[in-house]
């Protein structure tokens, strides 16, 4: 996806930037829906613009991994006073109706799901090959599903809009409706894209059948279907197009992207702004100081530090520590920042650190731009693969899927992370909890699962989670206040 070019368009009243081999073109002047989208080529605009709401940096949770820094896995970070009264308050569940980065978030999403109604709704009358037609129909319909899941993960029962021309005053739909539509949108992706063999390499990045099968996999655990997650996890694995990385650092870094471990991820060029084409998800989160590679939000926790089992390589492939030499570079920190927060009671409670993740080699904050974020990795997979195996009392072939993971971290070291041998499904069910933690912390999903599998409130508990109000986010003040009344706030908020 990084070799695309992109095109700005602006159509009624979004200004939005597509991109055709997938990223850099001129200005196209000023359309409306009446005249756009009326050709093949027109029809491929549209398709891509869907894609860049992916890149936006108020995507990405309004601007900041908050639900990452909901969760135990991380802290706010940055230093001290950086967004303390924005974004601090994530860390403790004292946000409120008006929290920054809210109202941002849903108006984003809500924005792509435009977008994609577009394609939906437009591009069928367009006279053009049918094939292409089908699959750019398709490519809306997976991102459409993309984006209501995250909005029904976050807030629940949220508006259905499937048209361009949607009644002024929108009320909320049931949370079995907006699921009900995601499994519609993501089946018709499912059935008419191809698979990632089927693109040429110009179009990497772009959805496919694959795709839609792990997200399927994903939204089907999410509401406790393990059979149907159990189908189309095994579905992805049994294709045949994907496999582990064999370093873990390169599941996450440029050495992986659109790489065989990928199965959906966010492309983007190491320039400065989205419209160019540029991400500043990994700028966000880069180490701050020296080097100087971003703001330092998304600080990994102690806590989460204290999972890893003695040896695990994914330790030093999550957290970046002080004095750490990486490509070169020695990693000093920033000084505003401390390097140990202690409690009333002289414990260390947080040590400055950064998410290794999103580290880009370079010289300045430019190349953190261009950092591919994955969305879905196919390790993901085989952990949903055994989470549904186990729950369908299948656990000896779900240890095939788990321990498939562990034997990609172990890295050919045989003396460390030994294969899981337990059938006990109570316990097995606990260790595929950990070890999603373990490979996929701070990639956003650890909240998720604890709020999924009902383990919220015994881990977040502690930092403030109040079961029955934290399970979702409060929906943004300002959308209730500009409905005038015809959307409603969720329970105890």
């Amino acid at each position: 996806m990084k070799k695309f070019k992109f095109f700005l368009i602006i159509l009624l009243p979004l200004f939005f930037a597509a991109c055709e081999d997938f990223l850099d073109k001129p200005p196209q002047g000023n359309l409306t829906q009446e005249t756009f989208p009326q050709t093949a080529d027109d029809a491929l605009l549209a398709t891509n613009a869907v894609y860049t709401t992916l890149r936006g940096w108020f995507y990405h949770s309004g601007g900041y991994p908050i639900p990452d820094i909901m969760s135990d896995d991380a802290h706010k970070g940055s230093n001290p006073g950086d967004q303390r009264s924005t974004i601090g308050p994530y860390d403790n569940f004292t946000h409120t109706p008006t929290q920054d980065g809210l109202d941002r978030w849903w108006a984003t999403l809500y924005e792509g799901i435009k977008r994609a109604n577009i394609v939906i709704e437009l591009v069928p009358e367009i006279s053009m090959n049918t094939s292409l037609k089908t699959r750019y129909t398709a490519e809306a319909h997976f991102l459409r599903g993309l984006y209501y899941f995250d909005l029904v993960r976050a807030w629940g029962a949220v508006p259905v809009v499937t048209t361009l021309d949607p009644p002024v005053k929108l009320e909320r739909s049931s949370v079995e409706t907006v699921f009900d539509l995601i499994e519609e949108d993501l089946l018709y992706a499912y059935d008419n894209l191809p698979l990632k063999s089927g693109y040429a390499s110009s179009d990497a990045g772009r959805a496919t059948r694959g795709a839609a099968a792990a997200l399927l996999a994903r939204m089907y655990l999410f509401r406790g279907d393990f059979s149907n997650a159990e189908i189309y996890a095994l579905d992805v694995i049994e294709s045949g197009e994907y496999d582990l990385e064999p370093e873990f650092e390169d599941a996450n870094g440029i050495e992986g992207e659109n790489g065989i471990e990928s199965v959906f991820e966010v492309g983007a060029l190491e320039v400065e702004g989205t419209e160019s084409g540029g991400n500043q998800y990994a700028n966000t989160q880069g180490v701050r100081g020296s080097p100087n590679r971003g703001w330092g939000f998304n600080r990994p926790s102690l806590d989460l530090r204290s999972i890893f089992e003695d040896g695990d390589p994914r330790l030093k492939g999550t957290i970046i520590d002080l004095g750490d030499t990486i490509d070169g570079v020695v990693i000093l920190g920033d000084g505003p920042t401390p390097d140990e927060v202690r409690n009333e009671s002289d414990e260390i409670i947080e040590v400055e650190c950064y998410n290794r993740k999103v580290w880009v080699p370079g010289t300045s904050t430019l190349t953190q731009w261009g950092h591919n974020r994955r969305l879905i990795r196919y390790a993901d997979v085989l952990l949903m693969a055994a989470e549904a195996l186990n729950e369908n009392d299948n656990p000896e072939e779900a240890l095939i899927y788990l321990n498939e993971v562990r034997a990609r971290a172990r890295e050919g070291n045989e003396t460390i992370l030994p294969d899981i041998t337990t059938i006990n499904k109570e316990d097995l069910r606990d260790i595929i909890l950990n070890e999603r933690r373990k490979e996929l912390a701070l990639e956003g999903h650890r909240f998720w699962d604890l709020v999924r599998t009902g383990n919220a409130d015994e881990f977040l508990g502690p930092l403030g989670f109040i079961s029955g109000q934290h399970e979702l986010l409060p929906i943004p003040q300002n959308e209730i206040d500009i409905s005038l009344g015809s959307l409603t706030q969720n329970d105890n908020w």
